[in-house]
C-alpha cells in the first residue's frame, strides 16, 4: 500500500499540471493574434483610402486570389518600383498560416498606403484557398502559385508560412521563415528591414 500512495499521488499532480497546462496554452482555443475584435474589410479599405495608384490597385483587389503565373506576378511588382513590398507566402492547410493572418490584417491596413502587402498562395488548390480569404480577408490580393514558380523564382524557401521584405528598388532585403505572433513583431522586420 505505501508504494502505491506515492504512483497514486504523482499521477494526480501530472494530470492536473497537464490539465493547467493545456488551458493556459489553448485559450479556449483562440487564436493569440486574433484575440482581438472581428476584422472589417471595408473599414480597411476606407482607411487606406488616398493611397498611391499603384497600391490603390492592390486594394482594390482585396482578398481576391489572382492568377497568370510568374508574369503576372513580376509585372506587379515591376508595377510596385519604388515602395517597399512585404509578401507572405501562405497556404489554406497551414495552420501557422491561419495564426498569423490578423497580424497581416492589422499591419496591412495600417501601413497599406506606403507600404505594399501581397500574398502568394503557394502549393495550395483553388477553392480551399478561395475559402480561406473568405474567412480571413486582407487588404491586398493574393496570387496563386500551385506549383511553386512564382515562389522559385522570388527565391522563397519551400516551408510555410515565409514572408519577403523587398526595398524600394525590388531587391530582397531580409526573409522571414515561419509565422508571425503578432502585429508588432511583424511590424519590428517592416521597420528594421525595410526602413519604413
Amino acid at each position: 500500500m505505501k508504494r502505491v500512495v506515492p504512483w497514486v499521488l504523482g499521477v494526480v499532480i501530472l494530470t492536473g499540471v497537464l490539465v493547467a497546462g493545456l488551458l493556459q496554452a489553448g485559450d479556449n482555443g483562440k487564436d493569440p493574434v486574433a484575440a482581438g475584435a472581428p476584422f472589417d474589410l471595408a473599414d480597411a479599405k476606407r482607411e487606406l483610402a488616398g493611397a498611391p495608384a499603384p497600391l490603390a490597385a492592390l486594394h482594390a483587389q482585396s482578398a481576391e486570389l489572382l492568377g497568370g503565373g510568374v508574369p503576372a506576378f513580376e509585372k506587379r511588382l515591376a508595377e510596385l518600383k519604388g515602395h517597399p513590398v512585404v509578401i507572405n507566402k501562405w497556404a489554406s492547410w497551414c495552420n501557422p498560416c491561419r495564426a498569423e493572418f490578423p497580424a497581416f490584417q492589422q499591419l496591412a491596413t495600417e501601413r497599406g498606403r506606403e507600404i505594399a502587402f501581397l500574398g502568394l498562395n503557394a502549393g495550395d488548390s483553388t477553392d480551399p484557398a478561395r475559402n480561406f480569404l473568405a474567412e480571413y480577408p486582407v487588404p491586398f490580393p493574393s496570387y496563386e502559385d500551385p506549383d511553386e514558380e512564382i515562389a522559385r523564382k522570388i527565391k522563397a524557401p519551400a516551408n510555410y508560412p515565409i514572408t519577403l521584405f523587398l526595398d524600394a528598388r525590388g531587391k530582397t532585403a531580409f526573409i522571414h521563415q515561419g509565422g508571425y505572433t503578432s502585429k508588432e513583431q511583424l511590424a519590428a522586420d517592416v521597420d528594421g528591414y525595410l526602413g519604413a
